[in-house]
């Protein structure tokens, strides 16, 4: 009886382990123990392999040091810093993944779905596309800024809750979202570095997982307009001598069968001028708006044609293919009737003058 009763007990416990969720096991959390990790960067490696590089420690007041590993697999990386590093590396604070853009051509699923169903892994990771050698950069910048890791995260945290329409923030869940949509095309920032300097280059596109292009300069910047924030802090136009500032945008696309329209209101004030009209003058304030119009029409236009080439949609008008009651288009079918269309754009704009302070 006694037996029986013991058996009975065991696998009592082990059903409330399964049910549960929990592990045999207790993790070590212990904070002198652990090295919480904040980032971890993706390289090419050497023979095909992968190079990933991080900073430790990222809490305590020590000297940080990077350490790098040439691997094969992602989780390979992690279990190796472990081996060489005093403290057991923890992901649990992972908050930003970037990853170089040769990489990034060659597909990031397998990346991303290795931390996409990691526990630990937070989905508001950060994903950054790199230009250049971000490892040289961060090694170079260790002993003026020891704490860039974090930097660099409240950097993205910034401008993702503030929606300035300055750069393109995208965190793990929304780049998953986007791959598994149909008829909607993943986008990712792109940084460049270099061994002073880590700046804002662009908007990379993705079709399907693989990197296909990067829209950079005002293609970036109507990139944000029509479709990202519909919002742009300030838009400097050096031809024409302005930049404006506080710009909202509100975009109608009327889809037909062999052509869209694209028809953008664009809200906005004159933040400064250098040209030769009295903008305080009604006819030559008109003046500007309407080259400021034909600016913005001619560059959209150019934009639109390039993701033609690019065969990206990241505007999402496939989208207005879609009706009640009818099966979806294909990616497919929708990137062959995507190069064919014929694109008229309009802008209505109503850029406001100086306004005197009083």
């Amino acid at each position: 009886m006694k037996r029986n009763y013991c058996v009975s007990l065991l696998v009592l416990s082990g059903v409330f382990i399964l049910i549960t969720g929990c592990a045999p096991f207790v993790e070590n959390n212990r904070i002198e123990e652990i090295a919480p990790v904040i980032f971890w960067s993706i390289d090419q490696g050497e023979e095909g392999r992968l190079s990933i590089c991080t900073l430790v420690p990222p809490l305590v007041k020590e000297k940080k040091r990077l350490l790098t590993q040439n691997v094969h697999l992602l989780k390979e990386g992690g279990k190796l810093f472990n081996l060489i590093y005093y403290r057991e590396l923890k992901l649990g604070q992972l908050r930003m993944l970037l990853v170089n853009e040769e990489v990034a051509k060659q597909g990031l699923n397998s990346l991303i779905n290795t931390l996409f169903i990691d526990p630990e892994v937070s989905p508001r990771l950060y994903l950054v596309i790199i230009k250049g050698d971000f490892e040289a950069y961060i090694q170079n910048q260790l002993d003026k800024q020891p704490n860039l890791d974090y930097f660099l995260y409240r950097m993205f945290k910034h401008y993702e809750e503030k929606h300035q329409g300055e750069m393109s923030i995208v965190n793990l869940h929304t780049f998953m979202k986007n791959l598994h949509t149909p008829l909607s095309v993943p986008f990712l920032p792109v940084f460049k570095a270099g061994k002073e300097s880590f700046t804002y280059e662009g908007t990379a596109f993705f079709r399907h997982d693989a990197m296909i292009a990067t829209a950079s300069g005002i293609d970036d910047q109507i990139m944000q307009l029509l479709s990202n924030d519909h919002y742009l802090r300030l838009l400097p136009i050096p031809s024409l001598s302005v930049t404006v500032g506080h710009i909202r945008s509100k975009v109608r696309i009327k889809l037909a069968d062999s052509s869209a329209a694209v028809n953008v209101e664009l809200y906005g004030r004159v933040e400064e001028y250098r040209g030769d009209k009295d903008i305080l003058d009604h006819a030559e304030a008109t003046e500007l708006n309407d080259q400021i119009q034909t600016y913005l029409e001619k560059h959209t236009l150019e934009l639109l044609q390039k993701m033609q080439r690019w065969k990206v949609d990241p505007l999402e008008i496939g989208r207005h293919t879609m009706t009640p009651f009818t099966k979806p288009m294909s990616d497919e079918a929708w990137l062959e009737k995507w190069q064919q269309l014929k694109f008229d754009v309009n802008y209505d704009i109503d850029i406001q003058p100086f306004v005197e302070k009083k």
